[in-house]
């Protein structure tokens, strides 16, 4: 490809428009709309991980927007009426599609690049944790939308109409939201019978990629090979259809990605464990003594291990042998809906917990104590509000001696938390000492078994 004729073709063409057209409209969405986005472990500009999958998740909106620029731009050509003659000239059809398409190319790729840069100077000054492991998101990202302006180009050169721009936009949005919503999406009933989708294989055809849940959990190697495999097929389409010339040619170009897709659904994991995967350098923890956290929250450290060791030094006080010895980040990687999983000897914490996220010092003490003694049933990925909450309250004004709300808890919620606790609380203190610990053993195992009500077994009714 010349350089000169590149230069000129991207100060004449509408083709640094499109990475305008992908770039602000991104820029807007994250910094103007306050979403999951901008908060907790998983925030955009947090961690290397969640950033290149927010901006992948980007790619619902603006994959189709590349598709429709695409059409544009292949439309060209017959807008200024000159088809004919630049088929009589001595240059070789795949030279001006070579030149087209990177023009468009470069424009596109540059637009998604400074998108991710924009995010990247941030996630410099709020992590400690560098690594690569997120460059291939972002780099199959850049390529979702090279690929569909390719394709669109090769499109609206085949279908030389101004309804082919909007149609094939619409046409891409419309894949997405099946991707994403229906086609995508496999149901599935969790074990305490509620309802609820996990991805597919199908889904991974898709731009856009799943709502970053955990700083360490990124996407498999052989889903970036089965979508690398996809876009190629995608490209070599576009391409073909933009120097195809005889209705013949046009569908032999359809050939590459159709064998594309098929090949990538082979590659493709077809278990959800398998698509989306814990990092393990990434979980990898870093301890103080019996206190660790993964290395994406390595600086947060330093601030855990103090109130961490206080707090089982309070439980094993409280509890004796049965009082857990150690805490540790969770890092289980479970399918949203699904029941959470808890050891009896280890207090596992999640950082994104309300009653974790902004507590320090002693109120970082209380919360870590209410984990260990309840830590809660509410499924993946699901919020509510009751019982777990209540035995949490009073489970550790059993070990503190005092009653009083956890941090955390909703001001709306703190007068019904003190109605629902107070008399709990008043019948178990004034219970003799070995019933009072019989009953907040049998509390703790039906929190951590997530088989019974740790609510009602304090209330002196039985373990469902």
């Amino acid at each position: 490809m010349n350089s000169r004729v590149l230069r000129i073709e991207l100060r004449r063409s509408v083709a640094p428009w499109a990475g305008v057209v992908v770039l602000a409209p991104a820029l807007a969405f994250l910094y103007l709309l306050n979403g999951a986005w901008w908060s907790g472990t998983t925030a955009w500009t947090a961690q290397w991980t969640p950033l290149a999958l927010w901006t992948r998740s980007l790619l619902f909106y603006l994959w189709p927007l590349a598709v429709g620029l695409g059409a544009l731009q292949g439309l060209r050509d017959h807008r200024s009426k000159m088809s004919e003659l630049l088929t009589s000239t001595p240059r070789p059809a795949r030279h001006r599609a070579a030149t087209l398409a990177g023009a468009t190319a470069i424009t596109l790729a540059s637009a998604f690049a400074l998108l991710v840069l924009v995010g990247g100077v941030q996630v410099l000054a709020h992590t400690e944790y560098t690594h690569l492991g997120w460059l291939p998101i972002s780099l199959v990202g850049a390529v979702f939308l090279v690929a569909g302006a390719v394709l669109g180009m090769g499109a609206g050169r085949a279908l030389p109409s101004p309804l082919t721009p909007p149609a094939l936009a619409m046409g891409a949005f419309v894949f997405t939201a099946l991707m994403h919503m229906s086609l995508g999406r496999t149901q599935t009933d969790t074990a305490d019978g509620f309802t609820s989708t996990e991805p597919n294989r199908v889904s991974l055809l898709s731009p856009t990629v799943e709502d970053a849940r955990e700083a360490f959990v990124t996407l498999s190697a052989s889903v970036h090979v089965g979508q690398t495999l996809w876009l190629l097929g995608m490209a070599a389409t576009g391409f073909a259809l933009l120097v195809a010339a005889t209705r013949r040619a046009r569908l032999t170009a359809l050939t590459p990605v159709l064998a594309g897709a098929a090949i990538a659904l082979l590659v493709l994991p077809t278990d959800p464990r398998r698509m989306y995967v814990v990092d393990e350098a990434a979980a990898e923890p870093v301890c103080d003594g019996p206190v660790c956290v993964t290395k994406t929250q390595q600086a947060r450290l330093a601030d855990l291990a103090g109130p961490g060791k206080e707090a089982l030094r309070l439980l094993h006080g409280a509890l004796g042998d049965q009082a857990p010895a150690s805490i540790r980040e969770n890092t289980a990687a479970l399918p949203e809906g699904s029941t959470p999983q808890w050891s009896r000897k280890t207090v596992l914490l999640d950082f994104d917990d309300d009653i974790v996220a902004a507590a320090k010092g002693e109120e970082l003490t209380r919360a870590l104590i209410a984990k260990g003694m309840v830590p809660g049933c509410t499924p993946v990925g699901w919020s509510g509000f009751g019982g777990d909450e209540y035995a949490q309250t009073i489970a550790v004004g059993w070990v503190l001696g005092d009653l009083k709300p956890l941090g955390g808890t909703p001001a709306n919620m703190r007068g019904e938390v003190e109605a629902e606790t107070r008399p709990v609380w008043k019948k178990l203190k004034a219970l003799p000492r070995a019933e009072q610990l019989s009953r907040i053993n049998a509390m703790r195992a039906a929190a951590l078994s997530c088989e019974g009500d740790p609510f009602e077994v304090l209330s002196g009714g039985a373990s469902r």
